[in-house]
């Protein structure tokens, strides 16, 4: 048994060998635009030499890579076919992602984009350059809009509204996690779809008052640091629909003038939460609200001073809307971490987007302001 074997993708001409001449890239002048100091480059030529002609200054220097290959279709574009026979479309991605993985920072990060013809392959092929250890997320994103009952277009199958994006790290082990990406629903929208679905909206109190702070004891974190407890005394809370009627104004601009004050409770599996429960035990009141500062060792809030509330017998913890709220041009959004799913793009008029009419494959701006955003 041939101990060298492994898993992987074969194919006529998979170790034909290509020998690349070096080129020079040289700046055309007179397509010159903008600011030199900005170090962007648009390259006119084919791909693979263009790639194997950066290798010289940006081998290992590269913090994040996209790309959108020819999906292998099955039609012929005015520029190039898109209908190869599958072993050569293979030939072709291949030597283009080995010169691709070359020029990646090790802990940079690549973005493959593909529809369902070969995405399947192309996943086995990436695993095989990059390393399969190297693999972060497909992330399945939204396309096309799809109106109308007509089954037509497609012969037998479905329509076509969504495609895949592989990413691959160079190395894992380094490659730092993505910014966090979120979709953003404004507040009233969100709240009046919850009424309509049938579902409960769990931001419905407000704490007017926090109460008189009074120090009650002290006790310690995981790491002996302190963590100050407070009694408050006398607190007032009032329900949205309360202050509404008292207020005489909209639900929606309760949100807008009490964002840092309404809130819901929750029993988080906190360790803090538990050490406090512990100090206070046989010491005060457990219905009372108290409130803790302390200085977390991690999390969004590390190495600041950090003031929580909780609330009766079982301390429950007082958690803010205005955390999960994001602010844009004085409208309230909120914001739920985004998955492997992507929808809300800009599919509208995405031919002529930036002024630059493109018929067939272009990719929004906003999908690559995405991409830009989470990876640097």
């Amino acid at each position: 048994m041939n101990k060298k074997q492994r898993l992987e993708l074969t194919w006529i001409g998979k170790d034909e060998q290509l020998h690349l001449e070096p080129r020079i890239l040289i700046e055309d002048p007179a397509k010159s635009y903008g600011d030199k100091n900005t170090e962007n480059m648009l390259i006119h030529g084919d791909n693979l030499l263009a790639l194997k002609a950066l290798e010289q200054d940006f081998a290992g220097k590269i913090k994040c890579i996209y790309i959108d290959p020819p999906y292998n279709t099955g039609n012929a574009f005015e520029y190039y076919d898109d209908g190869l026979e599958h072993s050569t479309w293979l030939n072709l991605i291949k030597p283009r992602l080995e010169l691709l993985r070359n020029l990646l920072k090790n802990d940079g990060c690549i973005f493959v984009q593909i529809d369902d013809e070969e995405q399947a392959y192309l996943r086995v092929l990436l695993d095989e350059i990059f390393g399969r250890e190297n693999f972060i997320n497909t992330i399945v994103v939204k396309m096309k809009n799809i109106a109308g009952a007509s089954g037509g277009g497609e012969d037998k199958r479905f329509k076509k509204n969504v495609e895949f994006i592989h990413i691959y790290s160079k190395n894992y082990k380094v490659f730092k996690s993505f910014q966090n990406l979120y979709n953003l629903t404004e507040i009233e929208n969100l709240v009046e779809q919850y009424r309509v679905d049938k579902i409960s909206w769990k931001y419905t109190s407000v704490l007017f008052e926090a109460g008189v702070k009074k120090y009650v004891l002290s006790t310690v974190d995981g790491e002996g640091n302190e963590i100050k407890i407070f009694q408050r005394i006398n607190p007032i809370y009032k329900s949205i629909g309360q202050i509404i009627k008292e207020d005489k104004i909209s639900e929606k601009d309760v949100y807008y003038k009490y964002t840092n004050k309404i809130f819901t409770t929750a029993m988080p599996q906190s360790s803090i939460r538990i050490r406090v429960m512990d100090a206070i035990k046989n010491t005060i009141d457990m219905t009372d609200l108290l409130s803790i500062e302390y200085v977390p060792r991690s999390g969004k809030n590390k190495g600041i001073l950090y003031e929580q509330f909780y609330k009766g017998e079982k301390l429950r913890l007082l958690t803010w809307l205005s955390d999960v709220l994001e602010e844009k041009n004085n409208v309230l959004y909120k914001k739920d971490l985004q998955g492997t799913y992507w929808d809300g793009l800009n599919l509208n008029n995405l031919t002529k987007e930036g002024s630059v009419e493109f018929p067939n494959g272009k990719k929004p701006e906003s999908l690559l302001e995405k991409i830009i955003y989470m990876s640097t």
